[in-house]
């Protein structure tokens, strides 16, 4: 691939805040094979069109330019990103790059047990897998899916890839799952996990995300420290979730408390959409189009490259010092987690 040029003052990925971006968020589909009830509704079907999704090549030529200008982690997502055929060869062409990134994954597990070696010898490095419940007909309820032990089987052949440490991701719901905050613990280090909760998010396709609702960070504390010592692991640095010592360590638990802590003022991380959007926070109201360029004949590639990181740093200098959830102007975003990249 050619060399990016741009100016020097381009070829940095510092907002006005300071905050040095060095994560790239990149969503591969928009499609899932679940249903998560705080996600989609069951019956979603408002899909990103087939030919506004990025091709390989767009992608790798974005990844390219971006890891040339300091992105030196990238996390693929969805949707469900295994869903997209060529999957594997993305991460190989990922990994490939001549300033390659570290690469990581978020999945809901189920096409591991196929693809959990192929993508570890491709250059993916670990993964991030959802699990809200260990009640099978609790799982079938909350995702309509009747799919328990396959992602428990995803979970286990992500350890025996090396895809390590392997993360596992819940979301409580008020009067759903809340009961099982302790017995989630329990199970993840009794199996070697990394357990992490999350609170949920005003993203849901279905705009049912209600504050009052919400399982927050201090009464899953709560929950925790009835059981547990918990004590905080120092130097959290940008990383999303809080972690704590589990009765003195070494094994840890997470909480990503995007609302009621958020952790806005170290965040590192920018967004690619399936369908070629940059958006410099998750929650933002506004994303820019970079498809669209991508896609211009008139120009070289050098000039789409130079087009990519001028765009880019655009972005990150445009990035608010917070997401505002907490703000009563605040709006949710008009696009769902799933169409975002999660």
């Amino acid at each position: 691939m050619g060399e990016l040029r741009v100016s020097e003052s381009e070829k940095s990925l510092v907002d006005t805040y300071g905050r040095v971006h060095r994560d790239m968020r990149v969503s591969l589909t928009d499609r899932c094979s679940l249903r998560c009830n705080y996600c989609m509704p069951a019956d979603f079907a408002d899909w990103i069109p087939g030919d506004h999704l990025l091709t390989t090549d767009e992608m790798m030529l974005v990844l390219d330019v971006a890891t040339e200008m300091g992105i030196d982690q990238v996390r693929l997502t969805g949707g469900e990103p295994l869903l997209r055929p060529d999957v594997v060869d993305v991460v190989r062409r990922i990994y490939a790059l001549p300033h390659a990134p570290k690469i990581s994954l978020t999945s809901n597990g189920l096409r591991l047990p196929k693809l959990a070696k192929e993508l570890a010898d491709a250059g993916l490095e670990r993964v991030n897998i959802s699990l809200d419940t260990l009640d099978p007909q609790r799982f079938k309820e909350m995702t309509h899916r009747d799919r328990f032990h396959d992602v428990i089987a995803g979970i286990e052949a992500a350890k025996e890839a090396g895809l390590l440490p392997v993360k596992v991701n819940a979301v409580l719901l008020r009067g759903v799952n809340d009961d099982e905050a302790v017995p989630l613990l329990k199970h993840a280090l009794a199996n070697d996990w990394k357990l992490r909760f999350i609170e949920q998010m005003p993203l849901d396709a279905g705009g049912l995300w209600a504050r009052p609702k919400m399982v927050t960070a201090d009464e899953i504390m709560e929950m925790l420290s009835a059981e547990f010592e918990l004590t905080p692991v120092p130097a959290r640095g940008s990383a999303p979730a809080e972690e704590f010592y589990v009765d003195g360590g070494p094994a840890t638990v997470g909480i990503i408390a995007s609302v009621s802590r958020p952790f806005c003022a170290a965040c590192d991380r920018l967004r690619l959409t399936a369908d070629g959007q940059f958006r410099n926070c998750l929650f933002a109201q506004d994303e820019t189009d970079v498809r669209a360029l991508l896609r211009d004949s008139s120009l070289s590639e050098d000039e789409i490259r130079a087009g990519i990181a001028s765009t880019l740093a655009k972005v990150t200098k445009a990035k608010l010092p917070g997401h505002g959830i907490n703000d009563p102007t605040f709006i949710q975003p008009a696009r769902p987690m799933s169409a975002i990249g999660g």
